[in-house]
């Protein structure tokens, strides 16, 4: 019997998986019915996962393997599936996992900066207990005062930002600074250059570029699923699906209050323990929002995700 050997899935495709070892060597490998998963409920294997497999004889050019074991995620990135088409007990789908840290990709201008998806991905990151770097592309396209502007409230919350530009190749040194010896998952809007600087951090053209569409003056989607792709200096990028494949697992109306960090200190002046800030009387978030010590548009944001999520 072939000795196990580890790897990280850096691909999925089909029924078949890319596994890159600790020294580059790519194998392809397939799961089988023994195929053993620490992760109940979720996908059996996904981008991200570090697993074992049993090398095989292969005619191929790249050598093939079958997936022994897939080890417990410390985090993960998922979409919910629609229960009512899934059969299986799978309720979630895996996009990524294993991440250190989510790179949250943004642009001042063309499309603009949108806070409520920064919003959202904050309260996702404050719910996995990720840490998160917001990336704000395009930003020589941005007046610098409003740009910082709309960021001082990020700040304030104890974000990391990094302002770049891909077109200029400005603030790139920085934002490898960050990314060496880490997984990192990138993700954003459509258009907003995300795997533009993907493959200039890479240093070749890895990934497919997006365009803005000329009809509707937004971004147009070009990565489907996952891809996990070595960085020059050490670590990792994982290039995921766009906004629309990105739900908030896990967070519910009655939980949702906790990610709003801000929050946190005006909660005990609440008059009712179980406090929504939505609509009770003597509420010491809404009082915090009138005295100006809450941003509008993060209540405003906090609102709108309230409204979406599941009772």
């Amino acid at each position: 019997m072939k000795e196990l050997l580890s790897g990280v899935v850096v691909r999925t495709g089909g029924a078949s998986y890319i596994v890159e070892c600790d020294d580059g060597l790519q194998v392809r490998c397939r799961t089988v019915s023994g195929t053993v998963s620490d992760n109940e409920g979720e996908s059996l294997v996904a981008v991200g996962d570090r697993v074992k497999f049993r090398p095989k004889a292969s005619g191929t050019e790249m050598p093939e393997g079958v997936i022994d074991h897939v080890a417990r995620r410390t985090s993960a990135l998922v979409r919910r599936r629609d229960i009512r088409r899934n059969r299986s007990k799978e309720l979630e789908q895996v996009i990524a996992g294993n991440i250190d840290q989510l790179v949250v990709v943004s642009s001042a201008d063309d499309p603009p900066l949108n806070r409520r998806l920064i919003d959202r991905y904050l309260a996702f990151a404050e719910s996995e207990h990720l840490p998160l770097l917001l990336v704000v592309n395009k930003s020589d396209l941005a007046d610098p005062v409003r740009l910082e502007e709309a960021l001082v409230t990020y700040r304030a919350l104890g974000c990391t930002i990094c302002c770049v530009s891909a077109a200029r190749r400005t603030g790139l040194e920085e934002l490898r600074a960050h990314l060496e010896g880490k997984v990192s998952a990138f993700s954003g809007h459509s258009g907003v250059g995300k795997s533009t600087l993907i493959n200039l951090l890479l240093g070749r053209k890895e990934l497919k570029t997006a365009r803005i569409s000329s009809r509707t003056g937004k971004g147009v989607h070009t990565t489907s699923s996952a891809t996990m792709l070595r960085l020059p200096d050490g670590g990792y990028v994982i290039d995921t699906p766009g906004i629309r494949e990105f739900n908030l697992s896990g967070i519910t109306r009655e939980n949702l209050r906790f990610y709003f960090t801000e929050f946190l200190r005006f909660m005990p002046d609440c008059g009712f323990s179980s406090c929504s800030h939505t609509v009770e009387p003597g509420c010491g978030v809404v009082r915090a929002l009138e005295s100006g010590e809450i941003d509008p548009e993060r209540y405003e944001s906090y609102l709108v995700l309230y409204e979406s999520l599941d009772e």
